[in-house]
């Protein structure tokens, strides 16, 4: 059995040959998350980019053998910075208990293809 473990999911895919994560033991790292829905479009709106976002990175870290509660640290880049309100409304509802979130950075970041939002995350699993 390979030490490295691709994670795959179904309603998200990279246009290049790259997994969505990658499980090596117990720690989970993905690749860049981005907000487009099951048909592979962009929405225009950066609150369905974000819905989006973070249902992909729920059912990578399930496929991966984890769940949200093992996700330790995310990243989330915007093209701009001022609306992280929709982040903060799927974040809180991922995340309710204020003395159990992942830590968490916001960085700008100019994003190509009509996106508005995306992510990477770091989970420890088991």
């Amino acid at each position: 059995m390979a030490r490295r473990k691709s994670i795959y999911i179904g309603e998200f895919k990279h246009a290049n040959p790259i997994p969505n994560a990658c499980r090596i033991g117990n720690l989970l790292m993905s690749g860049v998350i981005l907000g487009r829905d099951a048909a592979g479009v962009m929405p225009e709106r950066i609150e369905e980019q974000c819905a989006n976002m973070f249902a992909h990175m729920k059912a990578i870290v399930e496929a991966g053998g984890g769940t949200t509660d093992d996700i330790i640290k995310m990243t989330v880049w915007l093209q701009d910075r001022t609306q992280r309100a929709p982040v903060n409304t799927e974040w809180l509802k991922m995340f309710p208990d204020e003395h159990s979130r992942p830590a968490r950075h916001a960085l700008q970041m100019n994003m190509d293809g009509g996106a508005l939002v995306q992510c990477d995350f770091t989970a420890v699993i088991g």
